[in-house]
C-alpha cells in the first residue's frame, strides 16, 4: 500500500481551466523585413478555490497560431484537474508533449502555463514571483541591445550614441554583413562611441560558418569584445567545440537552446563560455531556474534573452550579478501592451522591482 499523500498535496488547488489570447503588435523599431512585429499569447489559469494566475508565452516570428492551439487543444485539457504546482506541471505535462517535439513550440508553449502557475503562487503568498523565490539582488545592470543589421551605418551609430546618453556601460550590436569589412568598419565605429571603458559585445545570429567565423575573430577581435553570440547554426556542437577551443574571444548562446538536456550537452562539451537562455523557449520559470542551478556547477555565466520585464525578475533572484538585455523600444510598456504599470523599473542603466504581486502582468484587451 502506497503512503498517503502529504497533507499539502491532498489539499492543493486544481486547475479547472485554461484561456489564451494572442495578441500581435508592430514593432517601434522593427527587426528587419523578417521581423517587423512581435507575438504575445496571453493565458488565463483558474483552480477550483477561485484562484487565477495569468502568464504569457511569446514568439518574435514563427509559429504564434501554433503555440495558440497547442495551448488550446493538447494543453489545457491535460493540465485541467492537475494540482496547481508549477514544478509538477511542468515535469508531466513535458512528458505529454514530447511526441510533438522536446523543444521549440511545446515549450514554448509550457511557458504560458508555468508563468501562470507561478503567478498564482506568488499571488496566494502576497509577494512577487521574486520574492517568492527569494530575491538575491537589490537591482541588476542592462545592457543596450539593438536588431540593427539593416541599420545603415550613421542609424546605428545613432544608436550607439542614445545608449551612452542612456547610461549603458555595456551594449551589443548585430555583425554578419555579407562583407567583412564593413562588419568591420561598423563595430569600429561603434567601439569609437562607446570609447575604451565601456563593454561591447557582438551577434551574428547564426550567419556563419566556422572558416568565416574564425576570419572574422581575426579582424574583430582588436576591437576588445566581451563576446561573441551564436555565429554558427545553433544545433552545431562540433563546430561551437572548436571554436571555443581557438576563439580570443569568449562564445555566448543559448537563445535557441531549448531544454536542459542541450545546454548541459554544450556545457559538458566545453564549447561555450556564457549561456543566454531564453525564459520563454526553454519553457518557464520551472527549467530557467533549472538551467541556471546546472550553470553554477559548472562555474559557466548566465545572461537570459530577450524580454527584459520577465528576464529582469528572475536577474534579481540569481546568486551572480547578470546582464539584463534590453533590446531598444522592444519592452511590452514600450510596445503599448500593458494593462498597468511595468513590473519592472528601469532606472540608469539599472533594472529593479516594482512593488506587485505575482508576475505583475496585465495585458490590454482589445489588442
Amino acid at each position: 500500500m502506497s503512503a498517503p499523500a502529504p497533507e499539502a498535496v491532498r489539499t492543493a488547488p486544481r486547475i479547472t481551466g485554461l484561456a489564451t489570447r494572442l495578441i500581435t503588435v508592430p514593432l517601434r523599431r522593427h527587426w528587419g523585413a523578417e521581423a517587423p512585429e512581435n507575438h504575445v499569447i496571453v493565458t488565463w489559469l483558474q483552480t477550483d478555490d477561485g484562484g487565477a494566475g495569468h502568464g504569457f508565452s511569446w514568439t518574435p516570428t514563427i509559429g504564434p497560431q501554433a503555440v495558440k492551439a497547442l495551448l488550446d487543444y493538447d494543453v489545457a485539457p491535460f493540465i485541467t484537474g492537475l494540482p496547481a504546482s508549477p514544478e509538477a506541471v511542468w515535469d508531466v505535462l513535458w512528458k505529454r508533449l514530447h511526441e510533438a517535439g522536446g523543444g521549440g513550440l511545446t515549450t514554448i508553449a509550457m511557458a504560458g502555463v508555468d508563468l501562470a502557475l507561478w503567478d498564482l503562487q506568488a499571488r496566494r503568498a502576497e509577494t512577487s514571483v521574486t520574492g517568492l523565490i527569494g530575491q538575491r539582488q537589490e537591482s541588476a545592470e542592462v545592457y543596450g541591445s539593438g536588431v540593427n543589421l539593416h541599420y545603415t551605418l550613421d542609424e546605428l551609430v545613432e544608436q550607439a550614441r542614445r545608449w551612452v546618453a542612456a547610461g549603458h556601460q555595456a551594449v551589443k550590436i548585430k555583425v554578419g554583413k555579407p562583407d567583412l569589412r564593413e562588419d568591420a568598419e561598423r563595430v569600429a565605429a561603434v567601439r569609437s562611441v562607446l570609447g575604451p571603458d565601456r563593454r561591447l559585445m557582438i551577434d551574428a545570429n547564426q550567419r556563419w560558418d566556422l572558416p568565416t567565423t574564425f576570419r572574422a575573430l581575426e579582424v574583430l577581435s582588436e576591437y576588445g569584445l566581451d563576446w561573441l553570440e551564436e555565429p554558427l547554426r545553433a544545433d552545431d556542437l562540433w563546430a561551437y567545440r572548436r571554436l571555443r577551443k581557438h576563439s580570443p574571444v569568449p562564445i555566448a548562446l543559448g537563445e535557441n537552446l531549448h531544454t536542459i538536456y542541450r545546454f548541459r550537452d554544450f556545457i559538458e562539451a566545453e564549447a561555450v563560455d556564457i549561456i543566454q537562455p531564453n525564459i520563454i523557449r526553454v519553457g518557464g520559470i520551472t527549467p530557467f531556474r533549472r538551467i541556471v542551478e546546472l550553470a553554477r556547477t559548472h562555474s559557466i555565466k548566465v545572461m537570459p534573452h530577450l524580454l527584459p520585464e520577465l528576464s529582469g525578475q528572475l536577474a534579481l533572484t540569481l546568486a551572480e550579478p547578470t546582464l539584463v538585455e534590453d533590446v531598444e523600444e522592444a519592452s511590452f510598456e514600450q510596445l503599448g501592451i500593458l494593462d498597468g504599470p511595468s513590473p519592472v523599473r528601469f532606472t540608469d542603466s539599472r533594472v529593479a522591482l516594482a512593488d506587485q504581486p505575482g508576475l505583475g502582468f496585465r495585458f490590454r484587451d482589445g489588442l
